[in-house]
């Protein structure tokens, strides 16, 4: 995790939510997000003076990086070791976002061991998950490229079931720490239980699969069986 997601709702929706400018230009819903695609933000900005939505290219791409491809394997940041990782500590200590979405998408092997059944983690239509993200501007001029990442903890409660880590799940009272400048041990705290248990680990179809699908039909619930903790297997999607 998390190596796909979904992100529907409009710049106007979201900057309403997150009561933050709008810089994106416009936002098109992507229901099959993957390494390397553009993705809503939301980040306090010095020049801006205050909170504003923007579009991010997903896989932070540290300054000193040479070539921007580096970010397909930067999507996740771990939070046992952002702190003091080179490619993400100093984004942890100064350039901390938001990362809205619909849910995110994970796999499981299926009792046969002959396919992956994906599942869609989400808290339903009226309400986005937010995940904590880091963000940074790697070069200049034309080549000036915003970028993020989001940060991972070890799975807790029932989506210990689908995979054994997950994204860092923001509830609304922790935005704001979240986006200020403080760095104290709170802000990776692991998501509450009581957030955790309101989402649904909905199956979806297989179409999800395969990166060139998108719409909003990769998210319907399909038949599959219960979910069980010998069914774990961690999958790597960083490469998708």
């Amino acid at each position: 995790m998390c190596g796909r997601y979904a992100t529907s709702r409009s710049n106007a929706d979201l900057s309403a939510l997150f009561e933050a400018a709008d810089e994106t230009d416009g936002l098109e819903p992507d229901y099959n997000v993957a390494p390397t695609d553009a993705v809503p933000v939301v980040r306090v900005s010095q020049s801006a003076g205050g909170t504003v939505l923007s579009r991010a290219r997903w896989g932070l791409v540290p300054s000193w990086a040479k070539d921007p491809k580096v970010g397909a394997r930067m999507i996740n940041a771990r939070a046992e070791t952002v702190e003091s990782s080179s490619a993400f500590a100093q984004s942890f200590a100064r350039r901390r976002c938001l990362v809205p979405a619909d849910g995110w998408y994970e796999w499981v092997r299926s009792d046969d061991g002959k396919s992956k059944q994906p599942y869609f983690m989400t808290l339903g239509d009226t309400e986005p998950c937010v995940f904590a993200g880091l963000w940074t501007v790697w070069g200049k001029g034309d080549d000036r490229l915003l970028t993020c990442s989001i940060i991972t903890t070890p799975a807790v409660d029932d989506l210990a079931l689908i995979h054994d880590r997950m994204p860092l799940l923001l509830p609304g009272e922790r935005w704001g720490d979240w986006l200020s400048g403080k760095t104290d041990g709170s802000l990776l705290l692991p998501t509450p239980s009581s957030h955790v248990a309101r989402l649904e680990l909905r199956p979806v179809g297989a179409r999800v699969g395969d990166v060139r699908n998108d719409g909003p039909d990769l998210v319907e619930k399909v038949p599959a069986p219960p979910l069980r903790p010998r069914d774990v297997e961690p999958i790597d999607l960083t490469l998708f």
